[in-house]
């Protein structure tokens, strides 16, 4: 009896003996988890710049509509602009000055626009990467008439009203598409009176943001 008792103690002993040494061993410790930065918030704000192309039509105000007849052909040119986004909203100026050669010939009656540019505001709701918008402001451009031997080139100025969509490809680079209505005021010149040009453009465009 006293001998089961002693074994029975002993094997105790040596127990609390082992939990002991397993205690003050030394543990393997986890290995953190590595830092991963958060991914930054995309944001509309700050300046850009690039190019656009398209294609337009239209005819002329006044009396030289029934003259010349409809124009139409492609523009190319540059733009630059600055965006400021607050919340979900974009509020931005933007100018472009493109190369033009709409034209319309009706015998005699020849009506060229040779460029056209716009600086106009911008009104945008943005869902991440994508801006839609809306735009308005200046618009002015250089027309010429031929009828007969002769010719006049003027500059006229109006208005321009649109809108499009803006996508963000990269956090620096963003593509556009865009409709414009342009009104170009009439105004007298050498080869027909007050004669003015109401277009509509429809264009891409590729920005760089800085």
């Amino acid at each position: 009896m006293n001998a089961k008792i002693s074994i029975a103690a002993a094997l105790s002993v040596f127990a609390l003996g082992s939990a002991a040494v397993a205690a003050d061993l030394p543990r393997r410790s986890v290995a953190p988890a590595p830092y991963v930065a958060p991914a930054p918030v995309f944001t509309w704000t700050g300046l850009y710049a690039g190019v656009n192309a398209g294609y337009a039509w239209g005819k002329p105000k006044g009396a030289a509509d029934a003259a010349f007849g409809s124009i139409d052909g492609a523009q190319v040119g540059g733009t630059a602009g600055y965006n400021y986004q607050m919340g979900q909203i974009v509020l931005g100026m933007e100018g472009d000055m493109d190369w033009s050669n709409a034209k319309s010939t009706n015998g005699a009656f020849i009506s060229k626009q040779t460029s056209i540019g716009t600086v106009r505001g911008r009104v945008g709701y943005a869902v991440d990467r994508v801006l839609l918008f809306t735009t308005g402001g200046y618009a002015g451009g250089a027309v010429e008439r031929t009828v007969g031997a002769a010719s006049a080139s003027d500059w006229h100025n109006g208005y321009a009203l649109g809108g499009g969509m803006e996508y963000a490809i990269t956090n620096n680079v963003s593509a556009k598409a865009e409709y414009l209505y342009t009104d170009l005021a009439s105004k007298t010149d050498t080869a027909v009176s007050r004669a003015g040009l109401t277009q509509n453009t429809v264009r891409m465009g590729v920005n760089y943001r800085f």
